[in-house]
């Protein structure tokens, strides 16, 4: 069981910094956006721009949150 909650932990920590990666990265919000609505659908989610927004922002938010608690 804890090699399962390990595998889960090192899924979710490269999802977070592959996010970081692709909304610190230095071309438009529009073409990031567009990037990750890519991304998933290629792995069969499709999300509306209203859920793609609302995604982007909650990542926006936990990313806020890590750098508050890391100062």
């Amino acid at each position: 069981m804890k090699a399962i909650n390990y595998l889960l932990a090192f899924i979710g920590g490269a999802a977070v910094g592959a996010a970081c990666g692709l909304l610190f990265a230095p071309e438009k919000g529009s073409d990031t956006r567009e990037r990750i609505a890519e991304a998933l659908r290629k792995r069969g989610i499709r999300l509306n721009k209203k859920e793609m927004t609302n995604l982007v922002e909650e990542i926006a938010e936990e990313l806020q949150t890590v750098k508050e608690d890391a100062e």
